[in-house]
């Protein structure tokens, strides 16, 4: 039993060895990328699927790679306007049961096994991270983000924007209120971290002031 369970160990970092070395292959030629994350289950032509589409459209305009998780929502509508733009449109894919297929908006994609891997290969990916409204994926992805920038795990400076102010509003006056004043889980300045918007200009003004300034 334990002769097998050592084996298959074994087999499992070779895998996650693997998987990193194809990671970081795939995402260290792109330059000035944006990550557009969010929901999977948003559909083509409501509000947040539209503003994404029409970022990523501006964005890739301006030669900057789209990349996303390259799966339905969201991530196809980024994907959607990147490529309608005939920019670089990239998928980060996960193999999933329910769904592991690439939108086909993509120009390029990795299929991971591993969500912790690919999240690794989403933090190198961009300087740019954008979060539309989501569930728990989204989340973990969002909260991931934003503790690497508090622990100070980049090197890099990164910017981070959540679209969609009647979503994220309520998630911070909670991290503010309960968090931050009642039990001082997190600082001021942390608090700081993300910026909020409310629609693609807003999120692109963003996107060029920050880029700008850090060449």
């Amino acid at each position: 039993m334990e002769d097998d369970f050592l084996a298959n160990f074994s087999k499992r970092i070779s895998r996650i060895t693997a998987e990193l070395v194809a990671g970081f292959q795939f995402v260290r030629g792109l330059k000035n990328a944006v990550s557009i994350f969010g929901s999977s289950r948003a559909q083509p032509g409501t509000s947040h699927y539209e503003e994404a589409r029409k970022l990523a459209y501006s964005l890739a305009k301006e030669g900057r790679p789209i990349v996303t998780g390259g799966g339905p929502g969201i991530m196809e509508a980024a994907n959607r306007g990147a490529y309608e733009a005939k920019g670089e449109s990239i998928g980060i894919n996960i193999k999933l049961p329910q769904w592991q297929w690439v939108n086909k908006y993509v120009t390029n994609s990795i299929a991971m096994r591993y969500f912790f891997t690919r999240k690794v290969m989403f933090s190198f990916a961009a300087k740019v991270y954008v979060f539309f409204p989501g569930g728990y994926g989204t989340l973990d992805e969002f909260f991931e983000m934003v503790t690497l920038v508090q622990t100070k795990k980049l090197v890099r400076k990164v910017l981070i924007i959540a679209v969609g102010k009647e979503y994220w509003n309520s998630l911070f006056a909670w991290i503010k209120q309960d968090a931050h004043i009642k039990y001082k889980a997190v600082k001021k300045e942390e608090l700081d971290i993300v910026r909020i918007v409310d629609s693609a200009e807003q999120a692109l003004r963003l996107i060029q002031k920050f880029s700008k300034n850090n060449i």
